[in-house]
């Protein structure tokens, strides 16, 4: 393993991470001692290394290719075909707001979309659509945490953390219309 540049004074915590390949481009996965921390899609792996860092601003930061060997081919198994599932541990950070919206993410079944106001009315805790957008826009756990579900009120496509093309993309994979 080799440690990234990026070590906070003081890190209290390590971050493994590795890159792998996808049909929808180069994917970042992290792991904590919990579980998965991170699912971060992109084209640039120095810029996906940026975000993980911004992410997990306290972490010890470690490449671990062959540690991470096993998770990733999982990962990008379940990246490739979202209605198989994950069958990995998570380890999901958020807000009391974010975390309500992850998990009610988690319960939309693939091949269904929602709408980001059908989600605000359905949490436990009063939230409005453009706070279930934020919690979207939060999200480090591409697919896993399927904010790619989430359509505007008249049912299009419109903002994804990593791009309105990949969003669509992952959609239609799911064979959503």
């Amino acid at each position: 393993m080799n440690a990234i540049s990026n070590r906070p004074e003081g890190a209290t915590e390590e971050i493994r991470f590795a890159f792998g390949t996808f049909s929808l481009d180069t994917v970042l996965v992290a792991a904590s001692g919990k579980g998965i921390a991170a699912i971060l899609m992109g084209d640039d792996r120095d810029a996906l290394r940026r975000e993980l860092a911004g992410a997990f601003p306290q972490a010890r930061l470690t490449f671990d290719e062959a540690g991470l060997e096993g998770m990733m081919t999982r990962v990008v198994a379940f990246l490739e075909a979202p209605q198989q599932g994950l069958d990995l541990p998570l380890d999901i950070r958020g807000s009391t707001l974010e975390q309500a919206v992850w998990q009610a993410l988690r319960d939309v079944p693939a091949g269904e979309t929602i709408t980001y106001g059908r989600i605000a009315k359905a949490l436990p805790l009063p939230a409005t659509a453009q706070e279930v957008g934020a919690a979207c826009a939060a999200n480090v756990l591409a697919v896993a945490i399927p904010c790619h579900r989430v359509v505007k009120a008249d049912g299009s496509i419109a903002g994804y953390r990593w791009g309105v093309r990949r969003k669509r993309k992952l959609i239609n994979r799911e064979g959503v219309a």
